[in-house]
């Protein structure tokens, strides 16, 4: 009979929060393996004991077996003394130095937990708040690692005598779940209307989907914070919200019952519907189908529609109760953080909500829907959040220091960095608010104590008027600046690792540029830490500065007035001050060419949010053939070749064809002049790798059309597939430019 040995596993990664002990401990006992299992110090250290074959296989399934929601990391076995132990047991956690911490994001509800809800003889039975070791929330309910159920929002919810046994029983499936629940002991809904508070889940569920159906506005409180819902196929539901957010025409996402209720009205490939219904389950952008019984006005002059599946137990019972899809938009006021408490939902939104769907279990910190779109056959993320992030990524060389990189102004995350790890937080918002700026020292907060980490700088964009100024001066922390498209490059180029040399795009709204003024049409040869700056467009100055990025039809002016044409729509005491350069700052911005394009294509002239004029231009570009207009490129005396962009104007002015049309010119003119400019730098540098990045490749039409034009001149062209184009990636690029800046 072979001899029994004992060995000390240490398994590293994603392991803590994820089921991982208990699946040990089922593990264990398929192949008669004896010792312990525990947390400690982020990781999970076991001691097994058993026959030599038995360790093996029982260390191989460690990796093959893993729960959906682990990421296993590294593995280190050693060889000890056995404890002769006769039995598998998980000991209570340990600290005793620095944590290898990996807090993981919030879990959709999995196939068991569903099949129990819907089961009219399981004890949870329509129990909103079902869960067990395998999903359910994570991020947005643990307080403090290790995790276990003290360090939860569930802390005090004592476990009844049924719950408790589950947790006790190693061979069930809830066996240390944490946040384990059900209807005796766990967290409940209420509903509150005007004229109602109604406790009790069915009777708040019900009166919920009453309230839908006759049309009403619910702010329901979810994973991550509150939704407002209404039925997305009442024209005039929509239209009420739409006029007290106000939000009069940005898109709005719409929750289907399941995946055939999403396929009858959007067009989805296999890929779509793969990350559709990914563990992470978030928005996807589809394109409607023309017979799609969707209100006509959830996405007004755009052709796609933010598509989702439920991913808690509660939007499954809502969902499956009303029947039909749900608008299920951010309860937020606009460019703020995700609303998370009872009161403060009830203070905040009482003049946008009918009623209110409470539940008292609490949200310690927000955490908005994910977004993606699929671009040149890929989904790619537009938005971090509930359900992929925190985002943990590997450096590609440690750090001198722990960094604390607080992003951009607009869509902010940050991203805490160490060693050879990085962490970038869900999305924050815009920082114009002081709910913004305190969520955003709160995740700052967070991450630094959860991951035991303590952040030794600051990593900022040299902005100098960026929300978070505040912030850094009262953190006494010392300070690096990094250019705002050096990150975007430099976040790009971590995708690729295998690259030796770039030529990359930054293409967005504006950012500060290294000569202090506004980029947005910058072209970079070489690599983090050591870009040469190689191409840009010929620069305009925008009257009235920031307010340009709302008001389309100043860009419009802008590009008029500087080729010495009238710009009749603008008032004359603007022109004045843009003669006598007022409050009109030097732009190479190609989103404020879009602008402009919008603007003059008579397609949107006032944006009421960020990104419409060119979303609205994208839509109508696609529905018509388009020719390329040639862009002249010369070098200025920098060395920096610049793209005219004054050929356009003459197309984008002709009333003698349709505004489709113009669009699609000014789209295929603005590939053309990138392809112009990459001929022309890899003449000089031989580079052949080109990086598209920055807000403006959200942007399918172009990002793919540049795409096809690179690739058939023999260029590679790279976008980013794990860290969103635009502004949300800019805290990882800070660490990545900083970081190759240090060495």
């Amino acid at each position: 009979m072979p001899e029994r040995i004992a060995q000390f596993i240490t398994v590293g990664g994603r392991v803590q929060g994820v089921g991982f002990r208990p699946f040990v401990h089922r593990l264990a006992h398929a192949h008669a393996i004896a010792g312990w299992v525990r947390n400690a110090d982020g990781r999970v250290e076991i001691h097994a004991e058993g026959e030599p074959e038995q360790l093996r296989q029982f260390e191989a399934a460690l990796f093959d077996e893993a729960p959906p929601l682990a990421v296993p990391g590294p593995l280190t076995v050693s060889d000890c003394a056995p404890e002769a132990a006769s039995g598998f047991v998980i000991r209570d956690s340990v600290a005793t130095q620095q944590a290898d911490a990996h807090l993981p994001p919030d879990g959709f509800v999995c196939a068991d937990c569903l099949a129990e809800l819907h089961d009219p003889a399981n004890r949870r039975h329509r129990y909103p708040f079902i869960n067990c070791t395998q999903c359910g929330p994570r991020y947005t309910l643990i307080r403090a690692l290790p995790y276990d159920r003290p360090n939860t929002a569930l802390r005090d919810f004592a476990l009844c005598p049924d719950c408790q046994a589950e947790y006790d029983n190693p061979l069930d499936r809830r066996f240390h779940a944490e946040p384990i629940a059900c209807p005796v002991c766990g967290p409940h809904l209420r509903f509150v209307a005007a004229d109602a508070s109604l406790a009790g889940d069915e009777t708040a569920l019900a009166a919920t989907i009453a309230a839908l159906r006759a049309g009403k506005i619910v702010a329901a409180k979810g994973v991550g914070g509150y939704h407002l819902l209404c039925d997305a196929r009442n024209a005039a539901a929509v239209a009420a919200l739409r006029a007290r957010k106000p939000r009069p025409a940005k898109p709005l996402a719409v929750m289907f019952p399941d995946p055939d209720a999403v396929q009858a009205c959007v067009h989805a490939t296999p890929a779509s519907m793969a990350r559709l219904q990914s563990p992470e389950r978030p928005i996807v952008l589809l394109p409607k189908q023309a017979d799609a019984t969707l209100a006509e006005n959830l996405a007004p002059g755009l052709a796609e529609i933010g598509c989702l599946l439920p991913y808690s137990p509660l939007h499954a019972l809502l969902l499956a109760d009303f029947g039909g899809p749900l608008v299920a938009t951010s309860a937020n006021l606009s460019g703020e953080p995700v609303l998370t408490d009872n009161a403060e939902a009830e203070t905040r939104l009482a003049h946008l909500a009918d009623a209110f769907l409470h539940h008292d279990r609490p949200i310690v910190r927000p955490a908005d829907d994910p977004v993606y779109r699929t671009i040149a056959g890929v989904p790619r993320p537009l938005r971090l959040g509930r359900g992929n992030a925190p985002l943990e990524l590997d450096l590609p060389a440690p750090l001198a220091e722990p960094v604390l990189a607080l992003g951009s102004h607009m869509k902010n995350t940050v991203c805490l960095a160490w060693d050879r790890r990085a962490v970038v937080s869900p999305h924050i918002g815009e920082l114009d608010s002081p709910r913004s700026l305190d969520t955003l020292a709160q995740v700052a907060a967070d991450l630094q104590r959860l991951y035991q980490v303590e952040a030794k700088r600051l990593v900022i964009d040299r902005h100098p008027g960026y929300g978070y100024r505040r912030f850094v001066r009262d953190s006494g922390l010392p300070v690096s600046g990094v250019w705002h498209h050096h990150a975007h490059a430099a976040a790009l180029a971590w995708e690729y690792p295998a690259v030796s040399n770039w030529i990359v795009f930054a293409w967005d709204g504006v950012g500060l540029g290294a000569d202090v003024s506004l980029w947005g049409g910058e072209a970079f040869a070489g690599l983090p830490g050591r870009w040469r700056h190689a191409a840009s467009f010929k620069p305009f100055r925008l009257p009235g500065g920031d307010k340009a990025g709302r008001e389309p039809w100043r860009a419009a002016a802008a590009l008029l007035w500087e080729a010495g044409l009238p710009a009749p729509f603008a008032p004359a005491p603007l022109h004045q001050a843009w003669t006598h350069h007022l409050n009109s700052p030097v732009t190479t911005s190609v989103g404020r060419l879009f602008d402009a394009a919008a603007a003059l294509c008579g397609i949107c002239t006032q944006a009421s949010f960020e990104g419409e004029a060119p979303m609205r231009l994208e839509a109508e570009a696609a529905t018509a053939e388009g020719r390329a207009v040639p862009l002249p490129l010369a070098r200025d005396a920098l060395g920096v070749w610049r793209s005219d962009w004054s050929p356009l104007l003459p197309v984008l002015n002709d009333a003698g064809r349709t505004p489709a049309a113009r669009a699609a010119d000014f789209h295929l003119s603005l590939a053309q002049a990138l392809v112009d400019q990459a001929a022309r730098l890899c003449e000089e540098t031989g580079i052949r790798h080109v990086g598209l990045t920055g807000g403006v490749f959200q942007n399918r039409l172009l990002a793919e059309t540049v795409c096809a034009r690179l690739e058939a001149a023999g260029f590679v062209a790279c976008l980013p597939q794990r860290i969103p184009v635009n502004d949300a990636g800019l805290s990882f690029g800070q660490v990545i430019e900083y970081l190759y800046a240090q060495t």
